[in-house]
């Protein structure tokens, strides 16, 4: 799949029906994941896609967020995505499936050779664009590993189940971009979604749907300070801003 990064409505950040509404078959466990994280196969009237679904069931408990929300966080980081039009990130549902409710996300093929330290520098205008997503969303998680490349020369980002925590938690590998100017384009698309989270509509209400008002508030709050600063900022004093490990 392929789009345009500011396109709302670009190929790669539309819904499949499948994805949506198609029966769940479990093909097995993906290793090496701290939560339960399933390979299925969503079955609908077109060609079976192959997703991951994480039921709410796996999730282990963290001290620093609410118990069984890690799932509603990774659909709304979709959510989030989709409304600024970048960066790039499966598309992800919040349904019910084999064992019980979870994000189910569509599975996108990758050359496992590669990550963010193998493609920060082709990419770079990509990862500017992580990098303030992360910090609207406060990815407390962004490691290496987490950055894609597909067989079409995307980059898509994926696991954000420890995101939209009001407390600062930024942890992510993308510090590359401390103190440059936002791109100007980034910056419409920010002040188009944090005008949709003051008017209360718009992607306010999905987020709303998946998050507590506190966290909801917490995104708009971090995306002004974004605009009003207008440079890729430092990490926050105090808190540790790398994830361990980095990839």
């Amino acid at each position: 799949m392929s789009g345009h990064e500011r396109a709302p409505q670009a190929p790669d950040l539309i819904v499949p029906a499948a994805l949506a509404d198609g029966e769940l078959e479990v093909l097995g466990a993906l290793p090496d994941s701290s939560n339960a994280a399933l390979l299925v196969r969503c079955h609908a009237g077109e060609e079976p896609l192959v997703a991951v679904y994480k039921p709410m069931r796996g999730e282990t408990p963290l001290w620093d967020f609410p118990d069984g929300t890690l799932h509603r966080r990774e659909v709304a980081a979709f959510a989030l995505a989709r409304a600024l039009g970048w960066p790039r990130i499966p598309p992800t549902v919040l349904r019910d499936g084999p064992y019980g409710p979870g994000s189910v996300q569509l599975f996108v093929p990758f050359d496992p050779e590669h990550h963010f330290f193998t493609l920060e520098m082709e990419h770079a205008d990509v990862f500017r664009r992580v990098a303030l997503f992360d910090i609207a969303a406060n990815n407390a998680d962004r490691k290496g590993g987490h950055c894609l490349l597909d067989a079409d020369g995307d980059v898509w980002m994926i696991d954000h189940g420890v995101c939209f925590a009001v407390e600062p938690k930024l942890r992510t590998v993308i510090w590359t971009f401390i103190d440059e100017p936002l791109p100007a384009d980034a910056v419409a698309d920010l002040a188009r979604v944090h005008g949709e989270l003051l008017a209360g509509d718009g992607v306010a209400s999905t987020l709303g749907a998946l998050l507590d008002p506190a966290e909801v508030k917490a995104v708009r709050d971090r995306i002004a300070r974004l605009l009003a600063g207008g440079r890729f900022p430092e990490p926050e004093p105090g808190v540790r801003p790398y994830p361990w490990p980095p990839i």
